[in-house]
């Protein structure tokens, strides 16, 4: 398995900042991700994900800070493509190989999460291109 990963911080990083993704989308949430993580039974949509509060967010919208963990696998590209569309006005577009790379690992940090290392205060947004599910061997699928 291997994969790259891109991750956006404050003060690029803002409540607002939407992210693009190429229709077909389907979206998987990874549930219990500190304690012993599991990929959810159900897919959705994109961009509708399950936070880790339980509800249902559109995941192309950061939050404002203290929001819910959002964490999915992500899959469906007939183009590997996302574009981070920020409230400054720049755009960053990042392409893959959807063929070699199938899967997208989604990761959202708001600072609504207590556990360490995080205590309340990380705000960030992962995004990182799998060759296959980083789920489908080593963690319990419910």
């Amino acid at each position: 398995m291997h994969g790259q990963e891109r991750r956006y911080h404050a003060p690029l990083l803002t409540p607002g900042t939407r992210l693009v993704l190429p229709a077909g989308v389907k979206a998987v949430p990874v549930q219990d991700f500190y304690s012993g993580p599991y990929l959810a039974s159900a897919q959705s949509a994109w961009p509708y994900l399950t936070a880790t509060d339980g509800t249902t967010v559109d995941a192309s919208i950061v939050p404002e800070r203290r929001a819910p963990t959002r964490i999915g696998v992500l899959s469906g590209f007939a183009e590997g493509w996302y574009e981070v569309h920020h409230t400054s006005g720049r755009t960053d577009r990042v392409t893959w190989d959807a063929r070699e790379l199938p899967f997208l690992w989604f990761y959202g940090e708001f600072g609504g999460t207590n556990e360490a290392p995080y205590r309340n205060w990380f705000y960030t947004l992962a995004l990182q291109p799998f060759s296959r599910n980083p789920y489908s061997r080593n963690a319990r699928i419910r």
